[in-house]
């Protein structure tokens, strides 16, 4: 049978707030001081809408571990802009997920942390990047390592940091094994202004198609040519026979 804790854990990954709800309800009977199943009910109560009762538990939490992060983060974001409710009672976290052509991109990251590490990640949460060793590595806002770019990512980013610009970078999905973030560009450097910090697969396939189908036009114009010669030195030959 699946652990109470294991179960908790991954309804909230799963975005199944009404059962993470009851199931730290339930871890919480067992131990009403249980930092973990607390902080994970105050963030489901606050997806599901309810801000007042998700601030509660997290004060509770800040009762009995004065210093403790994840906490203070989330209370600090539902005091402000972060944490407004929407029309449907759901907890809006962010619009950060708006994507730009050219300025965001949605990463699966390589070489994840050990599923305790990411098993505390939520939607929505502020991830930093570090180019150490030509490459970029994520962690999160205790400083942990998530996990890592993909090296062609990697490399055009590394170039676009030294040169000055400046990225953002978000969780979008996780769950124990995978963690996808988004990147977004905040600030471009004027010497990059017409480089755009991300190429799309399609803009690519859509160059190469071109590229690909003008090449063909060009080579079926020149069939075209021989044919029409060709045809021309009959006719020629034709009217000498006459």
């Amino acid at each position: 049978m699946i652990p109470l804790k294991t179960q908790a854990i991954q309804t909230a990954l799963q975005g199944d707030w009404q059962a993470a709800v009851t199931l730290n309800q339930m871890l919480l009977e067992e131990d009403p001081n249980d930092i973990d199943a607390l902080n994970r009910l105050a963030f489901a109560k606050a997806s599901l809408g309810d801000v007042k009762e998700a601030k509660t538990i997290y004060q509770k939490v800040l009762l009995l571990d004065t210093n403790n992060p994840i906490a203070i983060k989330n209370l600090h974001r539902l005091s402000g802009a972060g944490g407004k409710p929407t029309t449907n009672g759901q907890l809006q976290v962010s619009n950060v997920f708006i994507e730009e052509p050219g300025k965001t991109k949605v990463i699966e990251l390589i070489n994840t942390a050990d599923k305790k590490v990411i098993g505390q990640l939520h939607n929505g949460e502020h991830l930093t990047l570090a180019v150490k060793r030509m490459k970029i590595f994520v962690h999160d806002p205790q400083k942990q390592y998530i996990g890592m770019l993909p090296d062609d990512i990697g490399n055009r980013l590394i170039k676009f940091i030294d040169g000055g610009n400046q990225y953002e970078a978000y969780v979008k999905t996780v769950n124990n094994t995978k963690v996808i973030i988004l990147i977004k560009e905040v600030r471009r450097a004027p010497k990059f202004k017409n480089q755009p910090s991300f190429i799309s697969i399609e803009k690519t396939r859509f160059t190469l198609d071109n590229k690909s189908s003008h090449k063909q036009k060009k080579e079926n114009r020149g069939k075209a040519v021989d044919v029409d010669y060709n045809l021309s030195d009959d006719d020629s030959d034709g009217d000498e026979s006459l």
